[in-house]
């Protein structure tokens, strides 16, 4: 219970900390409407079925924009002096990882709330099948939060922070990827879930081992 206690402490001070300047939702945002809006006028003009290559769009919107939100994530406490704070503070490592990384889903989460009934619209799928694409948002948004946080606190103490990152987690993050893109697909073909198990279980697969994985490492990178 004192961990959960602390780890949301972490999260709500990352969200009153947002709450002030707002510079990293509102970015998050605007890029992943800005993606969303481009492809679709782009397939519109050129491809003959939009809803075909719609599971690639959205979650191209979902990754680009979640890494705006995952190399902020540390930076801000980097440039702001508190990072040092937070690393004296009285609570294991883990928990200040846990903290972070909810924290980081939880403003992806809000992101892929507002661009779902946007996607819905502009590339008309069925409102049916908006709480399938939530499941699979959030799932996919574990997987990429829980790597992203691990390396964007590796990446921090870097000159290259913000091109390290993604040259980092992209690689690692395509099972995540993959698999999203292909349920997302499944539900929007109305395939039976027997025919993409598969892909769902790499994703929850992917989500606890990899978790795991950088909850045991944070300890390590977050040093200097």
């Amino acid at each position: 219970m004192q961990h959960l206690c602390k780890i949301g402490a972490i999260i709500a001070k990352d969200l009153a900390a947002e709450l002030r300047t707002r510079e990293m939702l509102g970015a998050m945002f605007v890029f992943a409407l800005l993606v969303i809006f481009i492809f679709n006028f782009a397939f519109e003009l050129r491809a003959e079925n939009q809803r075909a290559l719609a599971p690639g769009v959205l979650w191209v919107a979902i990754t680009f924009s979640g890494m705006l939100g995952l190399s902020r994530s540390f930076i801000r406490e980097k440039d702001r002096g508190s990072l040092e704070g937070l690393l004296l503070a009285p609570v294991d490592r883990g928990v200040i990882f846990l903290g972070k990384m909810l924290g980081n889903a939880l403003f992806i989460v809000i992101i892929d709330c507002i661009i779902l009934p946007v996607f819905v619209v502009l590339f008309d799928i069925p409102a049916a099948a908006l709480p399938q694409l939530a499941m699979i948002a959030i799932l996919g948004t574990l997987g990429l939060s829980g790597v992203g946080t691990l390396f964007s606190a590796m990446a921090v103490h870097t000159r290259a922070r913000e091109v390290l990152l993604p040259v980092l987690l992209f690689p690692l993050i395509v099972p995540v990827i993959l698999s999203a893109v292909k349920l997302s697909a499944a539900v929007l073909d109305r395939l039976p879930f027997a025919e993409v198990q598969s892909w769902f279980s790499l994703l929850v697969v992917f989500d606890i081992v990899f978790g795991a994985l950088s909850f045991l490492f944070f300890d390590y990178v977050i040093e200097e």
